[in-house]
């Protein structure tokens, strides 16, 4: 068989098993994630086996320590993957709800209910956990899913589907509800985007250059973000204290997560007074910063920062600094500059902070707090499936409910249409 016609046969065999999971009630969805939660545990030995050829081909390849460490499966990150699914398990089911119902003058009844997208594909790298992860929330959202993970990780993505899909079957559930793509040729994911009939969303997690190389290749809708230029701003009237403490904890804690901060934009009232006490907490972080010509006035042995370091991810302790003249033009950077990820204001000025609000056109806009919290377990969703920074149909971290869209239901007695 073909590439091509494996992808098509899987895709339409997840369609048809689609349908199926959009039907299950939440007592059914929940029963299946803890078993698959109980399965995961149980199966610990052969999960940790088959990691070890991935390790083992990871190692011969020479690959860096960090990537290495993202693909480790160990007892401990398999019950975190466990937990994971009974977290989601636990989770209020959106399928099904209605989210509002109004009557119309000639008496019918007009509302619209939560219903599941059908079949999601997931194009992701590294980590081994975003199997478990995905699936959980795909299926208690009510659709099929289509798993493919990089070829680093190929024989821990495939033992963990084995698992899950063995507990479908026990269950008498479409097991082609849980699909991972067992080829490793990248061919397959391109055959994977054409299939616009039975695919209805591709979410892609990873690095930028997999992100674009989705979104170039997709006739089905993509849910992305390429990276994330995290931006904060300190205003004039921002405690120093508070700032200081949200700005490192933003950049510092872990540096290299779509969520960390960037750009750190100081109101130029306090400049001559903050930009020396925060360039010196961010060094002893161990955090380099790159300023504009006057932060460089007021920290002298500061690297200078160049056009490129404004729209720059750095994933690292690197931070770039700009001395701006007020709000509109801390906003003007930030909406030419930014990703349409996270931005935080540290201010004491209720007028600005909700002007922040206004006018930043990103998907989380913060006052007061660090980036970090810009994660979906973090805002109260319980868990996520990625972050969105499209618009449509979904802007910022994504949870269950953004695995459904609605359908308009109308109720009648008899009315028909003069």
């Amino acid at each position: 068989m073909t590439i091509r016609n494996e992808m098509l046969q899987l895709a339409r065999e997840a369609k048809e098993a689609g349908r199926v999971m959009a039907n299950l009630s939440s007592a059914v969805k929940n029963d299946l994630l803890v078993r698959m939660a109980a399965a995961l545990e149980g199966g610990s030995e052969q999960l940790i086996a088959a990691n070890e050829e991935d390790l083992a081909a990871a190692r011969e390849r020479d690959l860096a320590p960090a990537m290495i460490d993202r693909l480790v499966l160990d007892e401990e990150r398999i019950k975190a993957m466990a937990d994971g699914l009974r977290e989601v398990a636990a989770l209020p089911d959106p399928v099904g709800e209605i989210t509002g119902m109004w009557r119309r003058p000639n008496g019918i009844q007009v509302g619209r209910m939560r219903i599941p997208l059908g079949v999601i594909g997931i194009v992701y790298e590294s980590r081994p956990n975003v199997t478990a992860d995905a699936a959980g929330l795909c299926l208690k959202s009510g659709n099929a899913v289509i798993l493919r993970g990089g070829s680093e990780s190929i024989h821990s993505n495939t033992a963990i589907g084995a698992l899950l899909k063995e507990v479908l079957r026990k269950m008498r559930l479409p097991a082609a509800a849980l699909q991972v793509v067992a080829t490793t040729d990248r061919a397959a994911v391109l055959e994977l985007l054409k299939l616009e009939e039975e695919i209805d969303l591709i979410i892609p997690r990873g690095g930028e250059g997999l992100i674009r190389f989705v979104s170039e290749n997709s006739r089905i809708p993509v849910i992305k973000h390429y990276k994330g230029v995290c931006h904060a701003f300190v205003d004039a009237s921002a405690d120093f204290d508070m700032a200081e403490k949200i700005c490192l904890n933003a950049k510092a804690q872990r540096p290299g997560v779509c969520n960390a901060l960037e750009t750190l934009l100081i109101h130029k009232d306090i400049a001559e007074t903050f930009v020396p006490r925060i360039v010196a907490a961010l060094r002893q972080a161990g955090v380099e910063v790159r300023g504009c010509e006057v932060t460089r006035a007021f920290a002298p042995d500061v690297t200078p920062a160049g056009e490129s370091d404004w729209p720059a991810e750095y994933l690292d302790l690197i931070l770039a600094v700009r001395v701006v003249d007020d709000l509109e033009e801390a906003a003007e950077h930030i909406n030419r500059y930014g990703s349409l990820h996270t931005e935080t204001i540290i201010t004491r000025d209720y007028a600005n902070a909700q002007r922040f609000i206004r006018e930043i056109n990103s998907s989380v806009v913060m006052v007061n707090a660090s980036t970090r919290f810009s994660d979906g377990n973090q805002l109260g969703l319980g868990a996520e499936i990625g972050i969105s920074t499209t618009k449509l149909h979904s802007f910022g971290p994504m949870g269950l409910e953004d695995l459904t869209t609605r359908k308009f239901i109308v109720l009648g007695d008899g009315q028909i249409r003069p």
